[in-house]
Order: structure tokens, then C-alpha cells, then sequence
């Protein structure tokens, strides 16, 4: 079944204000990360609202990030260190909420997973 254009731009471009949304988030919210969100919002704009990806791409802030991140997943070492210290106090704070034992421990696995594969991104 083919979709039609019209829906599919429109898809890309409600996937890239959910990612924008959430990025958004990410600036007030300390346990949010704000750049693979940006990041994902580019690559959905690219689909569907190439006027969004240009701006993100030319944003002062986070442009450089993208392109970084497009040229060979390049993440800054401070952003890796900030990235894994906030995983780690979440996972910390994870221990003391009143949640299962299943979520106490497979979220913090995750993270420790999702840290490894970040540390091993190549640096700019």
C-alpha cells in the first residue's frame, strides 16, 4: 500500500515537533537530553519540512551538534561526561523510588548499555 505524499509529510513533520518538543524539554528538564532529540528533529524535518532542518542545521547552539553527529557521530567528550552523570543519578535516584524491583533494575542496565555505546562514539 502506498501512502500518499501529503500524509507522509505530514507524518515526518509531527515525528520532528514531538522530537522538537521533547528536546524543548530537555533544556528545563535536567534528566531530558536536549541534542539527540534536536538531532532526531533534523533527520524527521530532512523528510518532511527541509525548512526546519535548515534551521536547525544553521541554529547557533545546536547546528554544530548535528552536523558533528552527521559526519561521523561525533559527540564532544564533555557531552559523553554530562550524558553519563546524569544516567548515573538517575539510576541512583531510581534505587530510593518506590517502584518494582524489575524497573530498579533493568532501567539502570539500559543506562550502563546505553553509556558504553555513547563512550565509544568517536570525538571531534
Amino acid at each position: 500500500m502506498k501512502i500518499d505524499a501529503r500524509i507522509a509529510t505530514w507524518l515526518w513533520r509531527t515525528l520532528a515537533v514531538v522530537f522538537m518538543v521533547l528536546g524543548l524539554l530537555g533544556v528545563v528538564l535536567p534528566v531530558l537530553p536536549t541534542v539527540p532529540f534536536i538531532i532526531a528533529a533534523a533527520w524527521a524535518g530532512g523528510r518532511g519540512w527541509p525548512e526546519l532542518e535548515r534551521w536547525l542545521l544553521g541554529h547557533p547552539t545546536y547546528g554544530i551538534h548535528i552536523q558533528r553527529w552527521r559526519q561521523g557521530g561525533f559527540v564532544p567528550r564533555r557531552a559523553k561526561l554530562a550524558a553519563i552523570a546524569m544516567m548515573v543519578i538517575s539510576a541512583t535516584g531510581l534505587q530510593f523510588a518506590p517502584l518494582p524491583m524489575a524497573v530498579r533494575i533493568v532501567v539502570p542496565l539500559v543506562m550502563a548499555a546505553v553509556a558504553a555505546w555513547l563512550w565509544t562514539r568517536p570525538e571531534p
